[in-house]
């Protein structure tokens, strides 16, 4: 189960199945987290962080 990015607190969303026959169940939409370890107030630390935050360059990842 998804939990929230570390950055931008991206959660999951909630919707719809939706069939052929138009019927509908709930589904969440899950955000993509990746666990990293990250430079966070000088220290390294391993945070889970969504992948826009990642492409964007909101996260300084320890070498």
């Amino acid at each position: 189960m998804a939990f929230a990015c570390d950055i931008c607190s991206k959660k999951h969303q909630t919707g719809n199945n939706v069939s052929h026959a138009n019927n509908k169940t709930k589904r969440a939409f899950n955000p993509n987290l990746q666990r990293v370890r990250a430079i966070i107030d000088g220290s390294t630390k391993r945070i889970k962080v969504c992948t826009r935050c990642l492409r964007s360059g909101r996260v300084q990842k320890a070498v």
